[in-house]
């Protein structure tokens, strides 16, 4: 689509993007409104960098702005039970061999679920193995409120770090700012880091992380931005 605005400005109260002083609207046609003026303007800003193409691939907060108001805000149930369903973590399910990955992973993952069963008072239980298993009901349902205690525009992003992580502790983690996105993302690829070491680097599969792991910074920031309210 061929840029057609000139100027891009946010509007006071609510915080709205306008084009040329229009109200900008989601795929749903709900208008363009962010929960704070900090998330705005970095918003406004990825309309603000578009060239005379609109490139929808770089303008990764709008994206997740639209989720947030076009689907979280109508379907949050499901959309929080989606994150949820990460609490079958990756963290969770430890090697055997070879014994220095096994190492490895309670090095790294066993302080991540210290911290969850310190910050929301429940563990998640860790096993050797593949064989899917199931936590607690109980576990999974404090987990449920704590997320469901974050507003749509958070939700959003955690529902894109959950997918990626693949894991409800870093996504927790990251929420509440206990993890950067980068170091969310090198504990959720310790296996694939472990096996680089060893064996050498895939480059497609480092392209495919990279990728990844720009698209949960976005998110990272997203929760930040969202969050952050700017004294008046």
């Amino acid at each position: 689509m061929k840029r057609f605005y000139k100027e891009v400005t946010v509007s006071e109260q609510p915080h709205r993007i306008l084009l040329d002083g229009r109200v900008v609207k989601t795929p749903m046609r709900a208008a363009l409104t962010l929960p704070t003026v900090a998330l705005a303007e970095a918003v406004a800003e990825e309309w603000r960098a578009q060239g005379e193409e609109i490139n929808p691939h770089t303008m990764a907060l709008t994206k997740l702005a639209n989720t947030a108001i076009d689907r979280v805000a109508v379907m949050r149930d499901e959309v929080v039970s989606q994150i949820v369903a990460y609490a079958n973590d990756t963290l969770c399910y430890r090697a055997a061999t070879p014994v220095a990955l096994a190492e490895r992973q309670r090095a790294e993952w066993d302080p991540l679920l210290a911290w969850l069963a310190e910050h929301f008072g429940v563990g998640l239980e860790a096993r050797v193995g593949v064989t899917h298993f199931a936590q607690d009901p109980d576990t999974v349902a404090v987990l449920r409120q704590a997320v469901e205690a974050y507003d749509s525009f958070v939700i959003a992003a955690l529902h894109n770090s959950a997918t990626i992580l693949a894991s409800l502790t870093l996504t927790l983690a990251i929420a509440e700012t206990r993890l950067t996105a980068a170091e969310a993302f090198a504990l959720s690829q310790l296996e694939e880091r472990f096996q680089a070491e060893r064996w050498g680097e895939d480059e497609e599969a480092a392209k495919r992380a990279a990728g990844l792991l720009a698209e949960l910074t976005a998110a990272e920031k997203f929760v930040r931005l969202a969050t952050v309210v700017i004294p008046g």
